[in-house]
């Protein structure tokens, strides 16, 4: 498991922990170096080392191509979930070579340990939305009272995994996650091994160590419960993202794992149901809080942000009928608010 201390890693190493697993994390806290204090994961961590007694934690960073090539040869693992990664597309710009080194050349240096040691495992790679840059904004829409919603009837489901890549505006997260998706692809369609890119919306949960550059629903709840303001990016505050909690992530990844593919791709999010817009998200925020949001409107909106997005689950529910998303939006955030709220006390 990369990136075993952020959100989505540790969900997983919970998860399954549970069966009886032992489970193996590397993660070297980049996010702290990424978004400082407020992004750090050592005391999610310290949780893992103390609740887990089958994990064995691993300070490797994945550019390092060396450690990665001989941890996967010592270890053989039955499956790689690959979460690790430079996850915003605005600190992207400021970092250029820290950003696709991460997410690019380290998503390659897996790839390749894991084809040398252990190619019949899954490998399990956690995408991003992002690799459709700002193409979903050319889609129709019509502007409600509180969002924005897709008008075009072909996109009623969300976007599906068949929507272009080419010829728009990614960020260079963006690009830089893209190229990762299509070498985890490559290598599942050229050397057979069984790999899949899920191309996440937004990821979230109690867990969460979110700051404003990356983590919608945490930061949210966090100025809400603080006091602080919220600064809302363009768009009239009404954009929309589907949110899919940690655990739901963990599931799917569990049935991609007993019954793996090679170079799928999936977009995994919450889907239209578990969809919604900033300012819809203050509203049920303040339902659970009972704190009224602060916040302030910038006109200019962030370089290739989606005006719209939702995940087409279509796809997902055809190759995996059993999986189903358990928690809904309102769960979602109530779990946060719950969690933020006992750290504040």
């Amino acid at each position: 498991m990369t990136g075993s201390s952020g959100l989505i890693g540790s969900e997983v190493c919970s998860y399954f922990a549970k069966d009886g697993h032992v489970l193996h994390g590397i993660d070297n806290n980049q996010r702290a170096v990424f978004f400082g204090p407020q992004g750090d994961t050592t005391w999610r961590l310290k949780e893992l080392r103390n609740s887990l007694p089958s994990f064995t934690h691993h300070a490797i960073d994945i550019r390092d191509r060396g450690k990665v090539l001989d941890l996967l040869d010592e270890l053989k693992p039955n499956a790689i979930i690959h979460t690790a990664a430079q996850p915003s597309h605005d600190k992207a710009a400021s970092i250029p070579f820290e950003d696709f080194d991460v997410n690019a050349c380290g998503t390659l240096n897996l790839l390749e340990a894991t084809r040398i040691s252990c190619p019949e495992s899954p490998f399990v790679h956690l995408s991003t939305n992002k690799v459709y840059g700002d193409g979903p904004n050319r889609i129709d829409l019509r502007e409600k009272e509180s969002r924005w919603e897709f008008a075009d009837p072909d996109y009623s489901f969300g976007i599906p995994e068949t929507f272009t890549i080419d010829q728009c505006k990614h960020s260079l997260f963006g690009a830089s996650k893209l190229a990762a998706d299509i070498m985890v692809q490559e290598y599942g369609r050229y050397f057979g091994l069984p790999t899949c890119c899920l191309r996440g919306g937004c990821l979230t949960g109690p867990s969460h160590s979110g700051v404003e550059l990356h983590g919608f629903l945490s930061y949210l709840v966090k100025c809400n419960l603080g006091g602080n303001t919220y600064r809302i990016f363009g768009y009239k505050g009404k954009q929309v993202r589907d949110n899919i909690h940690a655990e739901d992530v963990a599931r799917f990844i569990d049935c991609f794992i007993q019954n793996p593919r090679s170079g799928e791709v999936y977009n995994l999010g919450g889907g239209k149901t578990n969809s919604c817009s900033i300012i819809e998200a203050f509203e049920i925020c303040s339902k659970f809080s009972g704190r009224k949001q602060v916040f302030e409107y910038e006109e200019e909106n962030r370089i290739g942000d989606h005006i719209c997005y939702y995940s087409d689950l279509r796809k997902i529910y055809s190759h995996f009928p059993k999986f189903k998303i358990r928690h809904s939006l309102a769960e979602i955030i109530r779990q946060i608010v719950q969690s933020q709220s006992v750290d504040k006390n």
